[in-house]
């Protein structure tokens, strides 16, 4: 791995999840194997909005927003950043946040007004509640960040690429600092029947990726927010640097709307960019967290995919796991938290299991799963990780990460 790379540094993150409020919390019932489904869903049921926001701003918002908003107060808290005193021109900070679906339920929560009572009542804050580029706009209004704000909708994997634009517009100079993450709360009886009309929900409400019996995913809620800067400007301020974005991929299937393509091939090319952008050989990764959605189709794809860009040898040398079998699939917010999963494994050195993994599939070759929670090695360079994410329209984004 090349000492030149330097990519985004990250001073802060912050994390709202089924398994609590709180970036550590994740951290610590993930390694423990713990997990946040209950009756098919991943709800964030400790968190109340209440105990976090202003009456006003919780009327205001829709529940996607209000996550970003607590996941970015702790992002933006353990990076140093005093309230209304951010180290930088408040017109250089950008505001990246990846949403799938966007505001649902107060889309959905005006239907029976409107049927029952008529257009003049339907609220007039349902749209400025429902747009998915609502959680940009609040953080940086609550924050007065004035750089460029902006969705990334490239549904499950909104929030990966959300970080990988944030790492590009500080490389390109276009901001100084960038608050990126991804947020998302669809867990409605509503899109939660699309989904199961679909095929891809599992009819025993249990996600359990890579193995043998699983039968489809389950929907999560959450936000997770990353705080990225350059490394000059983190150490001109004396910042703690808590980790690297090293490496940033993505292409397009091009293929089909919903359905993955058949080889693996574009997938695996996002892989294989994330690392020649890192400067990292396959056999430097000390862990993957994997995409690993739960389904039949996507968890076998994902492992060609990943043969493709690493060597089946290598691949089978490096411990993978999957967050979603913990916390469900957050949709847009998936691959902003599951960055943060594989930093904290790198930072405390110890890899969370596949949680609801029991026996994995033969089928899908030779690979290390993790299925209780794995110390990853020391020494003396960086631990390195891969974090995927694949989604409907195929968007495919891969993140490498590094301890500093």
């Amino acid at each position: 791995m090349s000492d030149a790379v330097t990519g985004a540094v990250v001073t802060g993150f912050g994390a709202v999840t089924p398994l609590g409020v709180g970036a550590d919390v994740l951290h610590e019932r993930a390694v423990a194997g713990e997990s946040g489904l209950h009756d098919g869903l991943g709800t964030c049921d400790g968190f109340r909005a209440a105990d976090h926001l202003s009456r006003h701003l919780v009327r205001r918002t829709d529940r996607f927003t209000q996550f970003t908003l607590v996941a970015a107060e702790e992002a933006l808290t353990r990076a140093g950043w005093a309230p209304g005193a951010a180290p930088y021109d408040a017109g250089r900070v950008a505001c990246v946040i990846g949403c799938g679906l966007g505001g649902t339920a107060s889309f959905e929560a005006q239907g029976p007004v409107l049927a029952e009572q008529g257009a003049e009542y339907v609220s007039a804050l349902m749209v400025p509640q429902m747009m998915a580029n609502a959680a940009a706009a609040h953080l940086s209004m609550r924050y007065g960040f004035r750089g460029e704000s902006l969705c990334v909708a490239s549904a499950c994997s909104s929030g990966a690429q959300a970080i990988g634009t944030g790492m590009r517009m500080l490389a390109a100079g276009a901001a100084d600092a960038v608050v990126v993450g991804g947020a998302e709360a669809s867990t409605s009886e509503l899109v939660s029947a699309a989904f199961r009309n679909a095929g891809a929900l599992s009819p025993t409400g249990r996600c359990r990726p890579f193995d043998a019996e699983r039968d489809g995913f389950v929907i999560g809620e959450g936000a997770g927010v990353l705080v990225l800067e350059t490394a000059v400007g983190a150490a001109r301020r004396g910042a703690d640097v808590l980790g690297v974005v090293r490496g940033y991929g993505a292409t397009s299937d091009a293929h089909h709307l919903t359905a993955p393509e058949p080889g693996g091939r574009p997938a695996a090319e996002a892989v294989s960019q994330a690392l020649r952008h890192a400067g990292t050989a396959p056999g430097e990764l000390d862990y993957v967290n994997a995409h690993g959605t739960g389904t039949l189709l996507n968890d076998r794809l994902e492992c060609d995919a990943l043969r493709l860009a690493l060597g089946d040898d290598t691949l089978a040398g490096i411990p993978v796991s999957s967050s979603k079998g913990g916390i469900g699939h957050l949709f847009g917010a998936a691959g902003a938290v599951e960055a943060i999963v594989t930093l904290q494994a790198l930072r405390h050195a110890v890899a969370p299991p596949t949680a609801g993994l029991r026996q994995p599939d033969e089928r899908l070759g030779g690979l290390d799963l993790i299925r209780t929670a794995r110390e990853l090695p020391g020494g003396d360079r960086p631990r390195v990780g891969l974090s995927t994410s694949f989604g409907f329209g195929g968007h495919n984004a891969a993140l490498v990460l590094s301890t500093p």
